[in-house]
């Protein structure tokens, strides 16, 4: 059986260094794209067929690359929440224009299946809702709103070209970063983590009402590959785990782990931000993950699996 040649753009980052690995260990030919360096982790790149230094702005350079004829292209690149408030040239040189970029350039090289990993933000405020893949989208941030027009792009190219475009919305991923430079100690799940290790508390920047729907960076991986595998016409999957907790329900479940694993109750301490998040005051949603399940998926990792390993990683760092 022929391997199947695999580009993943991002593929040093927080999400993309993971996807790499896991994709690698399952038999595939992995390149793994990266924007300034090669990761120090030898063992990781010795797994990557080829591990490629670029810019996915530079044309010239997506022409070169794209003359290895690749099977599937998963983008990953992007700009972060914070940054993509910058100026809309140069968030959208990072954000939008890639995409097209790429697809043009591959889908002349024989490209077969094209994943574009978006975001559940697209769907803007949620409410008391069970939210599919048909929810008409409404971003309320910039952020949001760049990945709404690259899930454009992809579809214009579902339709007018012999690609094979997959929409990943994302919820929230956490997990232990396979590079320790990865950015990924902001995300709720892995602060409170690390806070509860370090600093034997755990301190909320808000009153613990928000929402979110997290799922283990594995099972993202598990559930790339099953788009990668499946022969369905879906364009468009919420990639999430299908639960959703306020910040507050997961500050207690890390304290329950916590206490389990080393005998110390810790203290949760909840603060009153003055900035109202309108936004992520629902009282209930669920980002219904039913379409993707429907083709083969089925998240594995419980919240509580994800805090005994993220508190794994931080004991053997320390």
């Amino acid at each position: 059986m022929v391997k199947k040649k695999i580009l993943v753009t991002g593929g040093s980052g927080y999400i993309g260094s993971r996807i790499c690995l896991y994709l690698a260990n399952k038999g595939y030919d992995v390149t793994a794209l990266c924007y300034s360096k090669i990761p120090a982790d030898e063992t990781w790149i010795e797994k990557m067929d080829k591990v490629l230094i670029g810019d996915v702005r530079d044309e010239q350079f997506l022409q070169e690359v794209a003359n290895y004829e690749y099977d599937i292209l998963i983008h990953l690149v992007s700009l972060d929440h914070h940054q993509s408030n910058g100026t809309p040239s140069f968030v959208s040189s990072v954000n939008i224009t890639p995409v097209w970029s790429l697809l043009d350039v591959f889908s002349k090289k024989g490209l077969k299946k094209f994943i574009y990993f978006s975001t559940a933000q697209v769907y803007g405020g949620l409410k008391d809702e069970v939210v599919s893949e048909n929810k008409l989208l409404s971003s309320k941030n910039p952020y949001g709103l760049t990945h709404q027009v690259g899930e454009m792009i992809c579809e214009y190219y579902n339709v007018n070209s012999d690609v094979d475009c997959h929409v990943v919305r994302l919820s929230n991923s956490y997990g232990a970063p396979i590079f320790e430079e990865n950015n990924c100690w902001w995300l709720v799940v892995n602060d409170l983590c690390r806070m509860a290790y370090n600093q034997k508390r755990i301190v909320l920047q808000s009153d613990g009402s928000p929402l979110r729907d997290f799922i283990h960076g594995w099972d993202v991986c598990a559930g790339v590959q099953t788009i990668i595998e499946t022969k369905a016409k879906h364009p468009v999957y919420n990639l999430s785990s299908g639960i959703t907790l306020s910040i507050l329900e997961i500050a207690e479940k890390v304290e329950k782990v916590f206490a389990q694993r080393y005998g110390l109750k810790l203290p949760i301490e909840v603060t009153v931000s003055g900035q109202k998040e309108e936004s992520l005051k629902a009282t209930n949603y669920k980002i219904d993950n039913s379409l993707i399940c429907s083709i083969g998926f089925k998240p594995k990792w419980s919240l509580e699996d994800g805090i005994n390993d993220l508190l794994d990683y931080l004991q053997k760092g320390s």
